[in-house]
């Protein structure tokens, strides 16, 4: 990173993360420890900068339990002044907890929840400013209300802002972002993913064509829409989509079933496919959506979604993979990822530790993020360093 300080920190730089987050935490450190030692200033040894060239801004906190399943959140160092970012993973299942001669239970999003909470109760106030940055919004897909039910997700973000005193919330591809009018005096942040999309679809498959004979984005419902229309304004290429039919006569997990998936756009016939979304979930939407493509004679078939939960096993995507439907699917790091989904041949891991250290290391010093919020110049630089010549509107 080499370049010249010319901010002063807000104070003094601490991370703590949740139970779950570790790995991510761990090297988000790693890159800052790294971009500091780099960094040139005659100041930095003054006492505006005590602190700001450390072998690990981790703060040592302990998340204990009891055996009913109660629990506190302990921080074993001062964090008075401090400016504190708290990482959590709210969809760990491989975190488990034991009570009442119950044991390893997974933990639920409401007990990562809970665990977030205990982290900035047990600040205590003491901090300068907290930023909260959770990756996948917890209860974001529970964002309005059709009928007479919880809006949890506006809830949530009002309880951390206007009760606990958190001063910013940054999230990546949330399923909706206008959730964020529920704290609309409070900084919140919706971070792309797509730069480093690109970067891994590109990486893994450099005979990519990109152009408007050979590549189609495709959103799987009208929801994510504006999430494909970005990616396809930055290829220069056309946009597809598929309409859901659901029966909302009734209520099947939570969600009204689909009936079908209809086709929008132009023919397929010998294209390659970018599937583009926020989310897997069951994945049987997913799969449904990448068959249906391949009935439409597609060519190659890409899925890249910010989140890969996989909440019904890897089976059907095995399957998918084997007989064709599916050449290989993208998620990020940003949520747990089990060994054996890394292990697997149609799985592509997106890293996002370095970008949230350099969002972390800028708000820092009190400098605007917004350039790292607009990708577009650095996915230009990208597809022309590969050899793409593209015009990306800004």
């Amino acid at each position: 990173m080499s370049e010249e300080l010319t901010a002063l920190p807000v104070g003094k730089l601490g991370i703590i993360y949740t139970p779950g987050c570790e790995k991510l935490a761990k090297k988000v450190d790693d890159y800052i420890v790294q971009y500091r030692k780099e960094v040139k200033t005659s100041h930095k040894y003054a006492i505006l900068f005590d602190g700001y060239q450390k072998d690990t801004y981790i703060i040592k906190t302990n998340f204990q339990r009891f055996s009913t399943g109660e629990g506190k959140a302990v921080i074993h160092e001062s964090v008075r002044g401090y400016d504190i970012f708290i990482l959590c993973d709210m969809f760990n299942y491989s975190v488990t907890t034991n009570r009442f001669g119950m044991k390893n239970l997974p933990m639920s999003p409401d007990e990562h929840y809970a665990n977030l909470k205990r982290a900035i109760a047990a600040v205590a106030g003491k901090a300068h400013r907290i930023t909260v940055i959770m990756p996948m919004l917890y209860e974001g897909r529970q964002h309005k209300r059709t009928s007479r039910e919880s809006l949890d997700c506006a809830i949530a973000l009002q309880e951390l802002c206007m009760t606990m005193g958190v001063d910013n919330i940054i999230t990546f591809d949330a399923h909706d972002a206008r959730v964020q009018n529920a704290i609309p005096l409070n900084g919140f942040e919706n971070v792309t993913t797509m730069y480093q999309m690109i970067k891994a679809l590109i990486n893994s498959t450099p005979d990519l064509i990109i152009d408007k004979e050979h590549l189609t984005i495709i959103s799987p419902d009208e929801g994510g829409v504006n999430r494909c229309i970005h990616y396809a304004s930055v290829f220069g290429v056309e946009l597809g989509m598929f309409y859901k039919r659901r029966d909302y006569s009734r209520v099947v997990n939570g969600r009204n079933p689909i009936l079908a998936h209809e086709y929008l756009g132009k023919d397929l016939t010998g294209m390659d496919v970018i599937v583009v979304d926020d989310m897997i979930s069951s994945g049987d939407s997913m799969l449904e959506v990448t068959q249906k493509l391949k009935d439409l004679n597609a060519n190659r078939i890409f899925v890249c979604t910010a989140f890969g939960l996989f909440c019904e096993g890897y089976e059907h995507f095995d399957k998918a993979y084997e007989n064709g439907t599916i050449d290989g699917i993208y998620t990020t790091n940003l949520i747990y990822q089990s060994d054996e989904l890394l292990s697997k041949p149609w799985y592509h891991s997106v890293d996002m530790s370095k970008y949230i250290s350099l969002i972390i290391d800028t708000m820092n010093v009190d400098k605007s993020i917004s350039g790292l919020l607009n990708p577009n110049d650095r996915i230009a630089n990208f597809l022309k360093k590969h050899g793409y010549d593209i015009q990306i509107q800004q």
